[in-house]
Parts: structure tokens; C-alpha cells; sequence
């Protein structure tokens, strides 16, 4: 994702500190913007489709101007400030969470001690405030329950305060916009207020607050509502947020027990679909199963199939690599996944040469956006393919989902699209003809690097110097390598032997000229990258794990780069950092430069695994199992900051990373795959446990409805005395073919 960080300091003074250049930092749509009120207060996140909305510990969405708080839709922040008060105070927290299953925000709240004229009126603790917070569609649910539980009566006033800014996602994140559109005059009736702005794209957008029953007073800013409560009386206000685009087709708020049902109902059948996972250790149920749900939540039904988003907030949106990544993490798991990103990546595959776009023929998506300023291409991400893995690791799916499943039709109907990324991968992504993928933007405002690795700073040599030119990332080659591989499988299975053969010898010549040019001998680990001038970017970075993953490291260097990535310097503890501890450019708080990411942390895991190095891989494991004990929620953020792990202590937060974020979720699925080796052979309807090996924080685990053709099964694993022992059971529509290897 395009993201540079600017921590220390407010946003106004960051605009007006005299070492910075204002035009750079204001106008750049990759910085978001980092300051004391944002990373003050852990949030509370909710996502439904292409709403999302994002509230503090007390359910209210403070009108800070710089903080990510609100409600948003298609990529436009709909309400900017909630704010609930008791005669003016704000209520006491009790409690504060998302429910396992993230259908709600719980809030409960209470008084606090109130005084008329000095004299205590009102003890603290006599109320009960009870919120219940959810999302459907482009409609934000709220259920309010007051209860009395002293023995008197109570007379107060709540009063809901609320605006809306209509920010683009990107202004939010610290951009600045040479102008804006206007505000509409709001509209109030005796029970409903609705908020407009009209954008410089010449579309309305409006936000219409529904309130039951009708408040006392009401106006453009506020519903005030009389409390009137005898002993162990209740009353309930409910309010419906919904948030329409007049060129978007809109879906009236539903009944509130009607709107909760639905969300259930879909849940439930989630749920029903989705292989899951139980253990002997709670802490690791507990971390799988807000794993599922927020797995569940970031996936968004599109006419093409379920697409997971990649992060709330900064990215609730269809990228591409994030898309596969995250699929094939739990592709083992839900296969259909990978389906529904495949065949939307290959709906938006690029057909024509769009320089402002980093668009070539060929291409694979890298993100999309639906706001005013992407529709006013205010920056380039409207529809932008700035990313030069994505379109191997289209490939890699493609063949990984093949194998998978045995869904032959899809790879029928896909085949076009993957021989227009093979020959995007030959051309223009190789436009020098020494066999590697190099990345070079066209866009000025595009991405300067293109890996996955794609903050400005990110990729650089040995002495800190930054890389210049067309660049060679180690991974993309690797992924270029699998998409080879894959290719010439499919290839075959379609009958197409001549192509296959061809893209064999080219997985092979490639595997050949990598291993000779990336590696470093002195450093038992392959170079980050090479620059345009053809020298090694002699650094240890976590991305030569990725080698391990898609295979093109011969055993013993994969066993060397797995020694150097688990040593101390590279190793915090908790994961693999992004880069050791020893290279200059080594800040463990940096986005791509010291800190931890779970994603690239599970792909590594999971190559250690391929290669045999599964005690390794377990290691791994457990330090991100340990970290996830931590979180809020038991919620795997985006990424953590990369400092060491001390007795005591737990991991450092990174202040803006997005949570939930779908590859981070997904990516305990790819370690657990890791450590039991777990093969899913759709073709031949079975299932390969390759040398499995529980690590020390699980004793059994049991895999629940996995899912192989038409039949499912449990697949029970225990820790034995003399390894690991597996059972099958539950069989259902077929015999279960599972397979023990050691």
C-alpha cells in the first residue's frame, strides 16, 4: 500500500515547520499525516461492503479534522463528529468492544456524580447507557438504552451532537486540496435531519440522520432528548445514519431488528462456508477466531465473487496484491476466495498503455478508488497498476487455486488474462531483456517503488544511498519464477504442451540467472534488490524470505537465509523485521525499515516449511502468537514496530497502522498451514500433511469442515511422544483421503 509516515509533530506544524517543503508534504497523496490527537486512543472499527466507520473507546466519533474518527462510504467521510452527552457532561466508560463475531460496537457507559447548586443530585453510577453500534450496507445502526437503576427518579437531557465534513479518505490522511465543494443547506424535520455537499465532481452526497422516537429538539448540529426515568424504568433512542450518492443506487435503512437479523444471517452463513479451526489453548482460539471474523468483515461481495479489502482505514478498498496475498493465505481454507480476486483481477486488467496510471497491456491492478478526488484525479489511484508483483502473483493463484480445487472452467476462462500477464512480464515489465522484472514509474505522482516494499525510503544499498532507475526486487523475481512454473502447469493441463514447455524453460532459466546475480555470499542471504545500474542492493531484508516461499532458493541457500533471517539483528523476537537491526537504514519504527509485518512474516514461515525447516517456521509462529496475545481484541494490526522483545513487555504499536488489514488476518492461517505442512490436492481429492510439527502453545488442534471437492471432514492433530498424530473424522459425501508424510 502507498503509505509514508510523518510522526512528531501536529499537522500544522508540520506544514509550517521551515525544514519542510509545503508543497511536498501537503500535496502528496502517499504521507498520512501523524500526530498526538491520532495516535492518542486505541479505536473501534466496523466495515459492512464500502461502508466503514471508525469510533473511539466511547462509541462517539470525536470532530477531530486530522483523525481517521467517522463514518465512510466509497471513500468519503459521511459523518465527522457523534458525540453523545448526559446535561452536557460526557458519560463515564464502562466498557468498550467489538463483539468476536464484528456485528456490533458494545459500549456500556454510566453518569457521573452530578451537582445542582453544590449539592449532589445525582449519584455516579445510577445510570445505565448501553450503545450498540452496527452497519448494513450504507446505513449506520444505533441502538441507545438508558436504564435507572437508582431509587429515585431521574430528569436529564441526552443530547446527540453530529456534523459532517464530507473529506475525501486522502484529505483525511493529510492531503490538501486546492478546493473543495460546497455545502448544501440541511434539511430538519421534527425527527430527521439530512446534510449535503455537492462535490467538484457534480455529484450530491448526503447523509440523512433518523431519529425514534422524535426528539425534543432537534436542529443542523444536535437531537436533544428529556430523560425521564422512575426507579428501574428503561428508554430506548434509536438512530440511523444512512449515506447516499446520487449516482449510486441506495437501500433504505431496514427496520433495526430487521437490518441486526440480516447482519446475523450473513454471518451465520460465513461462517457455514468457512473451514475453522479448534484448539487445546484458548489464547490461540481467541486469535483465530477474530482472525475468521475479520477475515469476513474486510471480504466485500462484488459482481465478480467475494474480494477481501485490504485495511480499515486507510485502505478499505480492492487492491490487488493485498487481494491475492490475503486469498492465498486462507486459500487452503475457503477457496472461493481466491476465486472472486482472480476474476476480478482479470476484469480490470489492464488493455491499454495509460502512463498516469502506470497502466501497460497486460497488467494487474494494484488499488482502486470511488472518491471525489479519484474521480476528479486529483492523484493517480483512481484506477492505478503501480505495483510490479501483482501481476505475478496473478499467475501464481491462478495455477495455486488450479491445484487447489480442480476448477478446470476457470482457468478456461482466465487463460486469456494470463497469457496477457506472461507477455506483460516479458515486455514491458522487462523492458532491458536480462530476465528480470524491473519497475520504473511513469506516473509523477505515482509510486516511486513498486514491490511491496513501497514507501519512498524503503528500498536502498548498503550504505543508505536510495537505488536509482529501473529496479529489480529478489521477490518479484521469485514470484516471476512461480508464475512460470504455474503457467507451464496449466499449460499442460489445457492442452497447450508447446507453451508449456516454454514457460518451464523460462521458470528455469530464470531460477538459474537469479541465483547467480541476487546472491551474497558474505551476507548468506540474497540482495533486497538490483538497481538500474546492474548493483546489488546488499542488504538483509525479510523480503529474501519470499524466495523461500514461491521456491526458486536451492536447499542450502534456503537454509542460509533462514539462519540469517531468525539471528538476533533480523529476528525481534516477535517477527522477522522488515530489515535487520545492523543496516543503516534500520529504524524500528519505520513503515518498511525496521518494523514487523504479519503477512511477510507467515510467507517466510511458510518457505521455511516448503524447505523442510518446519522448527523453524514454528519459531516464527510463536512469536507472532505471543504478539497477538497483546492486541486489542487479539487483532493482528497491519504491521508493529520492530524493537526487540523484552521479559515483561509487550510489542510496540505502530500509530497508523490499519486494523483489521485482510493479509494481516489472514496470515495465522498460512503459519498454521506452515507448521502442519498442509497440502489440499483438489485435482486428486485429497489432503498431504508434510512433516507436521505443533508448536510448544498448542498440544491438539482440530480442523473443522475442510473442505475437498464435495466432501468435508475434521481432521484432528495431537502432539505424540514420538511426533504427531493425526485422525479423520466426521467424513461427509465422499471418502476422506488424507495422507501423513514425514
Amino acid at each position: 500500500m502507498a503509505m509514508k509516515v510523518l510522526i512528531g509533530c501536529s499537522s500544522d506544524e508540520l506544514r509550517n515547520h521551515p525544514e519542510n517543503n509545503k508543497q511536498e508534504l501537503t500535496d502528496d497523496a502517499r504521507h498520512i499525516v501523524v500526530n498526538a490527537e491520532r495516535t492518542a486512543d486505541r479505536v473501534r472499527s466496523l466495515k459492512h461492503g464500502d461502508t466503514f466507520a471508525v469510533f473511539d473507546h466511547y462509541g462517539d466519533i470525536r470532530p477531530i479534522h486530522t483523525g481517521e474518527e467517522g463514518l465512510y462510504y466509497d471513500g468519503t467521510r459521511f459523518l465527522s463528529s457523534l458525540m453523545l452527552n448526559l446535561d452536557g457532561l460526557r458519560p463515564l466508560l464502562l466498557g468498550s468492544t467489538v463483539r468476536d463475531d464484528n456485528d456490533q460496537l458494545i459500549v456500556t457507559l454510566t453518569n457521573p456524580d452530578w451537582f445542582v447548586n453544590g449539592q449532589l443530585r445525582l449519584a455516579s453510577n445510577s445510570l445505565h447507557i448501553s450503545r450498540k453500534t452496527f452497519l448494513l450496507d450504507s446505513v449506520c445502526y444505533l441502538e441507545i438504552l438508558i436504564e435507572n437503576y437508582s431509587f429515585q427518579s431521574v430528569d436529564t437531557n441526552l443530547t446527540i451532537h453530529f456534523a459532517a465534513d464530507y473529506m475525501d479518505i486522502y484529505e483525511v490522511r493529510g492531503m490538501s486540496r486546492k478546493a473543495r465543494g460546497k455545502y448544501i443547506t440541511p434539511c430538519v424535520t421534527e425527527n430527521k435531519v439530512s446534510l449535503s455537499y455537492l462535490g467538484l465532481d457534480v455529484e450530491r452526497r448526503t447523509t440523512a440522520i433518523t431519529f425514534t422516537p422524535r426528539p425534543e429538539e432537534i436542529s443542523e448540529s444536535h437531537a436533544n432528548f428529556r430523560v425521564s426515568l422512575r426507579s428501574r424504568e428503561t428508554q430506548t433512542i434509536l438512530v440511523t445514519v444512512a449515506c447516499k450518492r446520487a449516482l449510486r443506487t441506495y437501500t433504505p435503512p431496514l427496520d433495526l431488528n430487521q437490518a441486526r437479523a440480516r447482519v446475523l444471517m450473513e454471518i451465520e452463513q460465513n461462517k457455514a462456508s468457512f473451514c475453522s479451526l479448534q484448539s487445546s489453548n484458548g489464547q490461540f482460539n481467541a486469535w483465530v477466531d477474530r482472525s475468521l471474523s475479520d477475515i469476513h468483515m474486510m471480504i466485500t461481495p462484488l459482481p465478480t465473487g467475494p474480494y477481501p479489502y485490504a485495511g480499515v482505514p486507510w485502505f478499505n478498498t480492492p487492491f490487488g496484491r493485498d487481494g491475492i496475498i490475503a486469498a492465498w493465505e486462507c486459500l487452503w481454507m475457503r477457496p472461493d476466495v481466491a476465486k472472486g480476486v482472480l476474476a476480478y483481477l482479470a476484469a480490470t486488467q489492464a488493455v491499454d498503455f495509460i502512463p498516469e496510471q502506470d497502466a501497460e497491456p497486460g497488467k494487474i491492478l494494484h488499488e482502486t478508488r470511488s472518491g471525489e478526488m479519484a474521480a476528479l484525479k486529483e492523484m493517480p489511484f483512481g484506477r492505478y497498476y503501480g505495483s510490479v508483483d501483482a501481476t505475478p502473483l496473478f499467475v501464481t493463484l491462478a495455477g495455486a487455486y488450479y491445484e487447489r480445487t480442480g476448477d478446470i472452467a476457470l482457468i478456461e476462462t482466465l487463460w486469456p488474462n494470463i497469457l496477457a500477464a506472461l507477455e506483460w512480464m516479458t515486455t514491458f515489465g522487462d523492458k532491458d531483456g536480462d530476465g528480470f522484472l524491473e519497475y520504473e514509474r511513469r506516473s509523477i505522482d505515482g509510486l516511486i517503488h513498486q514491490g511491496w516494499k513501497d514507501s519512498d525510503d524503503a528500498i536502498f544499498h548498503q550504505d543508505g544511498t536510495p537505488v536509482q532507475g529501473a529496479i529489480a526486487m529478489c521477490e518479484v523475481q521469485a514470484y516471476a519464477y512461480a508464475a512460470y512454473k504455474a503457467a507451464g502447469m496449466l499449460a499442460g493441463v489445457l492442452g497447450h504442451s508447446t507453451e508449456g514447455i516454454r514457460f518451464m524453460r523460462q521458470a528455469e532459466t530464470l531460477r538459474l540467472t537469479f541465483n547467480e546475480s541476487f546472491w551474497c555470499e558474505e551476507l548468506s542471504t540474497y540482495a533486497m534488490a538490483i538497481d538500474g545500474e546492474k548493483r546489488r542492493c546488499c542488504v538483509v531484508s525479510s523480503n529474501a524470505g519470499h524466495c523461500l516461499f514461491a521456491g526458486i532458493a536451492s536447499q542450502e541457500r534456503a537454509e542460509r537465509v533462514a539462519q540469517t533471517l531468525l539471528a538476533p539483528e533480523a529476528y525481534s523476537g516477535w517477527g522477522v523485521r522488515t530489515i535487520s537491526s545492523a543496516e543503516s537504514r534500520f529504524n524500528p519504527m519505520a513503515y518498511h525499515n525496521g518494523s514487523v509485518w504479519p503477512h511477510d512474516n507467515a510467507l517466510i514461515a511458510y518457505g521455511m516449511a516448503r524447505y523442510g525447516l518446519t522448527p523453524q517456521a514454528n519459531r516464527v509462529f510463536s512469536g507472532l502468537f505471543e504478539a497477538a496475545m497483546y492486541f486489542d481484541l487479539h487483532r493482528m494490526p497491519e504491521l508493529f514496530c520492530g524493537f526487540s522483545k523484552e521479559d515483561g513487555e509487550g510489542p510496540v504499536l505502530y500509530p497508523v497502522a490499519c486494523a483489521p488489514q485482510a493479509w494481516s488476518a489472514a496470515s495465522m492461517f498460512m503459519l498454521f498451514q506452515a507448521c502442519l505442512g498442509i497440502q489440499v490436492d483438489g485435482i486428486r481429492k485429497q489432503v498431504t500433511l508434510v512433516r507436521p510439527m505443533l508448536p510448544d502453545f498448542l498440544n491438539e488442534v482440530r480442523i473443522i469442515k475442510l473442505q475437498v471437492g464435495d466432501s468435508s471432514f475434521d481432521i484432528d492433530v495431537m502432539r505424540q511422544r514420538d511426533g504427531t498424530g493425526v485422525t479423520v473424522k466426521n467424513a461427509k459425501k465422499g471418502p476422506a483421503v488424507v495422507q501423513l508424510v514425514s
